[in-house]
């Protein structure tokens, strides 16, 4: 098994995401997902509806940024180029040019992604997590999956998509530990302005701390299948 620069391969698939100490947040009882920005009209998208949708299966790593990858993971969703050439392109007024997707959690966490990098083959809005629907721990009802970007791309609990004409503002711009635009994990882009071989033992000195707080905020607990604290 070969991994991106900088990687180890883990047992399972340990929880990550905003606001580890807490919960995952409820799941509503008729989950929508709202697309807005640069449309001549905003959708909603019901998560019961997009089960309907043309479905893929695509079996990945899922890499994190901290250094940790799980392996051999089978996620099961739609493509979202083939949601975006079908719900969305009819709806931008002609020479519009849509350059980045803005996808946002129930947690509140926001993903920035250029929308060459989201219409990549292999970039799913997924619901369901070998098998399974996904629980609480991996994003649920359903989330984002970009295997070839770094997994804080890979937003969870997805319940807003944005498009936008240009670079939307960054919340992270001067934080030290500001993420890296692309976040291509053979690339190795953890870090906006240092390299990804400088920040590896740094990022790695935070995988103890997270996995902590992950099993604090966990409602799986430890062995439930490839969830659990992490």
């Amino acid at each position: 098994m070969t991994l991106p620069p900088g990687q180890r391969g883990v047992d399972g698939f340990p929880r990550f995401g905003t606001h580890l100490q807490h919960p995952p947040p409820p799941v509503p009882a008729d989950p929508v997902i709202e697309m807005s920005g640069a449309l001549t009209e905003d959708f909603t998208l019901s998560v019961a509806g997009l089960a309907k949708l043309p479905r893929q299966e695509l079996r990945a790593d899922f890499h994190c940024v901290a250094g940790w990858s799980a392996t051999d993971l089978l996620w099961e969703g739609v493509k979202f180029g083939a949601l975006y050439r079908t719900q969305v392109e009819p709806l931008l007024a002609p020479g519009t040019s849509i350059s980045h997707v803005v996808f946002e959690g129930l947690d509140g966490h926001r993903s920035i992604v250029l929308l060459e990098d989201a219409l990549a083959d292999d970039v799913l809005i997924a619901d369901r997590l070998d098998g399974r629907p996904l629980d609480g721990d991996h994003g649920a009802p359903v989330r984002l999956v970009s295997p070839s970007q770094y997994g804080f791309v890979s937003t969870k609990h997805l319940c807003r998509v944005e498009f936008h004409t240009s670079q939307p503002p960054d919340p992270d711009r001067w934080s030290p530990i500001a993420a890296h635009r692309r976040a291509r994990v053979w690339q190795e882009e953890r870090h906006r302005r240092l390299s990804g071989r400088v920040v590896r033992p740094v990022y790695r000195t935070l995988i103890g701390p997270i996995r902590a707080l992950s099993a604090r905020g966990s409602r799986t607990g430890p062995g439930g299948g490839r969830t659990g604290p992490g």
